[in-house]
């Protein structure tokens, strides 16, 4: 199938490594033209060779104001068909506790710097009624994953916003959805995992053995899988899914 993705221009956030560089990979492999960025301005961790014509790299440290202005600045000069918000999981802890100071750094370094990012993408977008923006989320916007409860919280806000700017921007040709991955296979993921292994004193293999037995397919996802689901929701055939948040978990949120 023909995802009508050539000659078409994406920018993907968080793009070095785990889900945002197979974003970019999937979304190559259909024929966009793919701006990967990252605060290292690397190219994306597995990149094949016969890809990389079709990716670019630019610096954006979504901590750091200067750094999203500057990105800012390049849509106006560099506008995008395709803008794959990714931004990474604050530190694990409690709500319980949770200084004001801490919610408010995890809110500036994940939610406002992609609304001003998207805000600036959507107006190429709307000028030529054709876009897609999605949102890379987590399974913890539906069941709220325990220990990570900044993440749990800023990304719920982001779920929001997404769902009212699908309504805003749908006449438009503009599609807005979001991407809840469960456990997947990730640098991420392994760190997670070590860190529950050091605090409940069991080894990491301990810990992976139970995450897989909540999950129904009995195994972590790969990258690849979750890339393909996003580069789906950017195609041409996914002109009708908006407002949406679709899970790519393994069948491991029971929730309706």
């Amino acid at each position: 199938m023909d995802f009508g993705l050539k000659g078409k221009r994406a920018l993907v956030l968080g793009a070095s490594r785990g889900l945002g560089a197979a974003s970019v990979i999937l979304l190559a492999e259909e024929g966009a033209d793919v701006i990967a960025a990252s605060r290292s301005g690397a190219l994306p961790a597995g990149l094949p060779d016969s890809l990389k014509d079709r990716v670019s790299v630019i610096k954006l440290d979504l901590s750091d104001a200067g750094s999203v202005s500057d990105v800012i600045a390049f849509l106006g000069e560099t506008p995008v068909d395709i803008l794959v918000n990714n931004c990474g999981g604050p530190a694990a802890g409690p709500a319980k506790g949770q200084s004001v100071e801490a919610w408010i750094a995890a809110f500036n370094a994940m939610a406002t710097p992609i609304f001003a990012i998207t805000d600036k993408a959507l107006e190429a977008m709307t000028d030529k009624g054709w876009g897609r923006v999605v949102t890379i989320g987590s399974s913890g916007i539906v069941s709220p994953i325990p220990n990570l409860a900044l993440s749990n919280g800023v990304r719920g806000a982001i779920a929001g916003w997404s769902k009212t700017l699908a309504s805003e921007v749908a006449a438009s040709g503009i599609t807005v959805n979001m991407v809840l991955p469960g456990r997947i296979a990730t640098d991420r993921l392994a760190e997670l995992d070590a860190g529950k292994a050091k605090k409940s004193g069991q080894s990491v293999e301990e810990v992976k053995a139970a995450s897989r037995a909540t999950i129904p397919a009995a195994r972590y996802g790969k990258p690849e899988e979750f890339g393909a689901v996003v580069t789906f929701l950017c195609s041409e055939q996914a002109s009708f899914i908006t407002g949406s948040m679709i899970r790519v978990d393994g069948g491991m949120i029971k929730g309706m």
